[in-house]
């Protein structure tokens, strides 16, 4: 049922009428959260829910990757793509669709992502309102283990042409009602690294006898925290992030070796190598100058998710269509978050925007084990997608 605040909004008639359906949906999907390359359950419900639809269904890519098919002539091809992976998280929301999977929750939404891709593939069949060919994704592993990597190394688009590709994600923090779209960086590059600086152990009253590899890795890793404000244009962003220091066992004793783990953030190839260059520069000169040694380990995870121009302007204007053209912030600040939609976006132009979700409070923020998905935006991220098609693909 519409109430409130969304009854002013521009919602297709048939999707509201689909609430209570696409919530039931919803609900059950977050009682049954599945993890990385596990969605076997959620990957089974969405094939049989587009071959209900009358969609052409493919499973199988990237594992446990969905992807439906609506043919309705000759014209363009677009594809719409919704995550399905939960997180390692013990729910503590206390509702009564609350995960029923010990250690595993839907806190970041895509249990919702799914239900409003669905929603728009049953009207979109049902309608068939569109000229050129829709593909419905539906992709397992975004939280960290670059599901949409996988399923464009598995012909994703070799085997589904599109001339474009979109995604969503819901935001904790921006009104309900409301939708967030830009063109360029829109989501940060995320790269993790692993160092050693490596010592020479000693007695813990004798520090003269030995290289301590502690004192160096607190001067490397203040000096880590100069690099983006001394070393990248303020105009740019980055971050670095040292996330775990272990050392030692005992309390009288210097160790051989620190161990030190953290990620990089940034939004362009650029500053990446940048601050990747100075990290290392910086870390070798201190570990040299103590005496100790410096090792470590890049690991290139999520790219940057950047928004093409022509595709964010025409992802705006289908949101405006829906919420209003005041409901449309088209400056938004980038999150220093990842996406790995962004791979998509590396093959076919594309665009990401963000869909409110409400203020957040009380803890229900993305990640957080008292998060829960907003079912009142279900019309309105499905009600987007729809328009979207009818925009690209007009009859």
């Amino acid at each position: 049922m519409i109430h409130g605040q969304l009854q002013n909004l521009n919602l297709i008639p048939a999707i509201a009428a689909m609430v209570d359906e696409m919530t039931a949906w919803r609900r059950d999907l977050h009682a049954h959260p599945e993890t990385a390359y596990e969605e076997n359950r959620t990957a089974a419900i969405v094939a049989e829910k587009l071959r209900a639809f009358g969609l052409e269904v493919h499973t199988g890519l990237a594992r446990t990757g969905v992807v439906g098919v609506l043919r309705n002539g000759d014209g363009p091809s677009v594809g719409l793509r919704a995550d399905m992976d939960a997180l390692n998280i013990v729910e503590q929301t206390g509702l009564p669709y609350a995960s029923t999977y010990p250690g595993k929750m839907h806190a970041c939404g895509h249990d919702g992502h799914t239900t409003m891709l669905l929603g728009a593939a049953k009207h979109l069949a049902a309608t068939r309102a569109c000229k050129g060919t829709v593909v419905f994704i539906f992709q397992p592993a975004e939280e960290d283990d670059g599901g949409a990597q996988e399923m464009v190394a598995d012909g994703l688009f070799e085997k589904f042409p599109v001339d474009a590709v979109y995604g969503l994600h819901n935001w904790p923090g921006m009104d309900l009602g409301t939708i967030a779209v830009k063109a360029g960086p829109i989501m940060a590059a995320y790269d993790s690294f692993e160092a050693e600086i490596i010592g020479h152990g000693a007695h813990g009253g004798m520090p003269h006898l030995g290289v301590d590899p502690v004192v160096a890795a607190a001067q490397v890793i203040s000096a880590w925290q100069s690099i983006v404000s001394r070393n990248i244009d303020p105009y740019d962003s980055a971050v670095i992030s040292v996330t775990q220091v272990n050392a030692g066992d005992t309390f009288n004793v210097i160790p051989d070796a620190v161990r030190l783990k953290g990620a990089i953030r940034s939004f362009s190839a650029d500053v990446r190598d940048r601050v990747w260059d100075r990290m290392e520069g910086l870390a070798q000169g201190i570990c040299t100058g103590f005496g100790a040694r410096f090792v470590w380990a890049l690991h290139s995870s999520y790219p940057a998710t950047i928004n093409t121009d022509t595709e964010a302007g025409l992802a705006a204007l289908a949101a405006a269509e829906v919420v209003g053209a005041h409901n449309v912030n088209h400056h938004p600040a980038p999150s220093m978050g990842a996406e790995d939609f962004a791979y998509m976006l590396n093959e076919r132009p594309g665009c990401y925007v963000w869909l409110g979700n409400g203020p957040g409070t009380g803890g229900c923020m993305l990640h957080n084990p008292k998060y829960d998905f907003n079912d009142e935006a279900l019309a309105i991220g499905a009600s987007y997608w729809v328009r979207l098609v009818e925009n690209l693909l007009p009859v």
